[in-house]
């Protein structure tokens, strides 16, 4: 027979915590509306917590057991389950996207030196502290990793932020969430979406259509991003009363974009005089997010970069904040992941 020992409540709701010896783990919820806020509809947040952890889950009644885990995992497994409760009680109601989000936060908790509170005290959770949630939109996006979390905290605090980072790692994504949430609560005038028209492969001369249908291609992604992020016929209605401005990089010069939030996406593709007169166009109350992935630049010479020069002697000026994310931030889909790193052992 298995040991037992009893600790402490969680998230002030009275509960019973069992350690196993094998570390499996039971945690007890007595509030039958927080135990289902937990779980999510049909289990879906303790699924995604399965998926994130190993082990299998298991519920019975009120109680919600982990099984074939470690130490580590139990241990995450514990303050999970204690940041859902902590958001039930606050009147949320976590999905399977705030799960993953959580999940792969913790992943950094376990590193030798990482910041641990004393029993009872709760730490700041940047995930949820820096969580985006746009007016109209279609659900609150929450970083999904640590590095994201400070991406988000940086474009809130610097009038220009970089980021760096693979493929997949949401880049554009969360540029775009925290834009639309600035301009559609009203604290931006405008949201203007750039980037350099760069050919990889195929020459723009020879795509079908007049220039707008020509350069359509290029600008799709962003299009994407937003259509993800709020219902179309809000896009449209900022599009008509010209809240969102979609433009190639060339179109910017000679522009003063004031009050503006500007992100300049694929910014690997711009060339060192494009990037100066990108950032010579920010105005006064505008903040600019450039976007780009050092490993995938099109140009003829990759020396010629523009963000590669701007990383390079901009990073003393006050007012710019950088974030560099990597493989871990991964969050499009697990297997882009293992195709970088495959790509990067080549």
């Amino acid at each position: 027979m298995p040991k037992v020992r009893t600790l402490t409540t969680i998230g002030g709701n009275a509960s019973i915590e069992k350690v196993y010896l094998d570390e499996s783990i039971t945690i007890v919820l007595d509030d039958t509306d927080i135990l289902s806020g937990v779980c999510g509809v049909n289990d879906g947040n303790l699924k995604a917590i399965a998926l994130s952890l190993g082990g299998r889950i298991n519920t019975r009644g009120n109680e919600i057991s982990l099984s074939g885990v470690d130490k580590a995992g139990a241990r995450r497994f514990r303050t999970v389950i204690d940041n859902l409760v902590t958001a039930v009680r606050e009147g949320e109601y976590p999905t399977r996207e705030y799960v993953a989000a959580l999940t792969g936060g913790l992943a950094g908790d376990e590193s030798p030196g990482a910041e641990t509170s004393p029993p009872g005290e709760s730490r700041p959770d940047p995930l949820r502290d820096n969580l985006i949630q746009i007016p109209q939109g279609f659900a609150k996006v929450f970083p999904r990793s640590r590095n994201q979390a400070r991406y988000v905290e940086g474009m809130r605090g610097a009038d220009i932020s970089f980021c760096v980072g693979p493929a997949g790692t949401g880049k554009t994504y969360i540029a775009v969430a925290e834009a639309l949430r600035l301009v559609l609560s009203k604290k931006m005038r405008k949201l203007v979406l750039t980037r350099p028209v760069v050919e990889a492969g195929e020459s723009l001369g020879y795509l079908p259509g007049d220039l707008a249908q020509k350069i359509n291609p290029y600008l799709r992604p962003l299009y994407d991003a937003m259509e993800a992020l709020i219902p179309f016929d809000t896009i449209r209605r900022m599009e008509d009363t010209r809240a969102i401005e979609v433009a190639p990089l060339a179109y910017m010069r000679g522009r003063s974009l004031n009050d503006c939030v500007i992100i300049l996406d694929e910014a690997q593709n711009t060339t060192k005089e494009q990037m100066k007169m990108f950032l010579t166009r920010i105005g006064q109350g505008a903040r600019a997010v450039i976007t780009g992935d050092t490993t995938q630049i099109d140009l003829p010479r990759r020396f010629e970069s523009g963000l590669l020069h701007a990383l390079s002697i901009l990073s003393g000026v006050e007012g710019i904040f950088f974030a560099y994310l990597n493989t871990a931030d991964v969050v499009r889909n697990p297997i882009i992941k293992r195709i970088i790193e495959a790509y990067d052992k080549a």
